[in-house]
């Protein structure tokens, strides 16, 4: 396996590298910035490659946010964004469900364990849902709600749920799990936006939205989502399908291998960017199963190619 090439520092090797790419897709936290905090140089880096004629993208796994909400967010930050140039895990699953995946007429619903950034998406493509930010379940299981649940009452098992749809919860509990597993036994497909194990921000790591389907995986004897995210090929197809761009001539940009690199390496795109300012270390890069073709310290050191 080849030893990914350091390029922090050589200006000759970073202008051949930017010259072979016009496409770069950008995952967000630990890549862009981390939390609120905005990386020195994240902002001229993006400029430099619009000025020279590449296309960027913001691909994110982060279901937490629409579309919307990531271009308010760049805006705040001082990146300039169009909401067509962002595709999340929540649009990708929004799409997945509405536009691909065959759910019987009386089955079109989606139970979510998540926040609102998959809310926003399903209603932009007319997919009816329960659960997520809805007050009613966040709260304690009761004594009474075991005996509805193992009966099937319609008062806590919605029949027209076919959908599963499982992201990153800031208000996971008891009640909404119990749900969730006893929807997936009675037939419904198990989804999720993505399987990110942390999440970056503040410096540090948090749990992730694979932290939050994980009790699920184990209550269904290892059974597993299928997941909309990086790095799952049904995200790169959407993206090409929607951005009609050649994949030899893109590279993805990212800072975990496990998801970032390996979703540009199954994609079969023409090149994959490290940074060391997220999750993955430079021994990960260097020594593991999955390698950058490239890696930067920063995303800034880009700017020493000009």
């Amino acid at each position: 396996m080849a030893v990914p090439r350091y390029l922090t520092g050589d200006a000759a090797g970073i202008k051949e590298f930017l010259d072979k790419f016009d496409v770069f897709l950008f995952d967000c936290d630990g890549v862009l910035w981390s939390g609120d905090h905005l990386f020195p140089g994240t902002v001229e880096t993006l400029e430099l490659l619009r000025s020279n004629g590449k296309q960027v993208v913001f691909v994110t796994n982060n279901s937490t946010k629409s579309r919307a909400d990531y271009k308010k967010k760049l805006e705040v930050l001082g990146i300039p964004a169009t909401t067509e140039e962002i595709f999340s895990s929540s649009y990708s699953a929004s799409i997945y469900i509405s536009r691909i995946l065959p759910l019987p007429p009386t089955k079109r619903k989606v139970f979510v364990l998540g926040e609102s950034g998959i809310e926003k998406e399903l209603r932009s493509e007319n997919v009816p849902f329960i659960g997520g930010t809805d007050p009613s379940y966040r709260r304690e299981i009761r004594p009474e709600d075991y005996k509805l649940i193992a009966a099937g009452d319609e008062s806590l098992l919605d029949p027209e749920v076919g959908v599963v749809l499982v992201g990153l919860d800031f208000h996971l509990n008891y009640l909404k799990l119990a749900l969730a597993y006893h929807y997936i036994r009675r037939g419904a497909v198990f989804l999720a936006t993505n399987i990110d194990s942390t999440l970056p921000n503040s410096g540090t790591l948090f749990p992730g939205a694979g932290s939050v389907s994980a009790p699920l995986i184990s209550m269904l004897g290892g059974k597993e989502p299928v997941s909309l995210g990086k790095p799952n090929q049904a995200m790169m197809d959407a993206i090409e399908g929607k951005f009609h761009f050649n994949r030899e001539r893109a590279c993805m940009v990212g800072d975990r291998a496990n998801t970032d690199i390996r979703f540009g390496i199954e994609g079969k795109l023409g090149g994959t960017l490290g940074v060391l300012t997220g999750v993955s270390s430079k021994e990960e890069f260097l020594e593991g199963e999955v390698r950058p073709m490239v890696y930067l310290d920063k995303l800034s050191d880009l700017l020493g190619g000009q």
